[in-house]
């Protein structure tokens, strides 16, 4: 059963409200995370947790205990210049590394006009209503090192 430091090997979709596939590891390896050490949002996590090899899960996960709730503070407007000569390569939906003094923030354009580009630093997922369908598919106690180091090593997982 799936418990704190247990690794689990999981196939999982994840739709949007309304109905949109987001996500899925269909036709690729399966998901292997470490359990209880903040590898898979919590929401899903609190939901897996007891579950047994074999078991499916329909898990619908809030805002709040997937990628959070859109924080405005996150979202600027920023002169043209600021891109320098990068500028021309700059378009709604790219994505990108803004270096702020946290370090670097990975941003989304949302709007651009004549002398701005808004950008955007909140997950793309945040606000959203995440269903997953999830299958189990292996279970194992994690191993010292991967406890120690929070995530799963070999197959599947952290390469050292």
């Amino acid at each position: 059963m799936i418990k704190q430091n247990s690794v689990v090997t999981m196939h999982y979709e994840l739709k949007d409200s309304e109905g949109e596939v987001l996500d899925s590891s269909k036709g690729q390896d399966p998901l292997v995370y470490l359990h209880g050490a903040g590898n898979i949002i919590v929401g899903l996590e609190e939901q897996l947790l007891g579950k047994a090899v074999g078991d499916t899960v329909d898990a619908v996960v809030a805002p709040e205990k997937g990628y959070g709730m859109p924080v405005d503070a996150l979202i600027q407007t920023v002169p043209k210049e600021a891109f320098g000569e990068e500028i021309d390569k700059v378009e709604v939906g790219m994505r990108f590394q803004a270096e702020t003094e946290q370090g670097p923030v990975p941003v989304v354009v949302t709007a651009m006009d004549d002398a701005t580009v808004t950008v955007d630093g909140n997950h793309p997922l945040a606000g959203k209503e995440l269903h997953f369908h999830v299958s189990i598919a292996e279970i194992r106690d994690a191993s010292a090192e991967e406890v120690e180091h929070g995530h799963v090593h070999g197959p599947g997982g952290h390469q050292h």
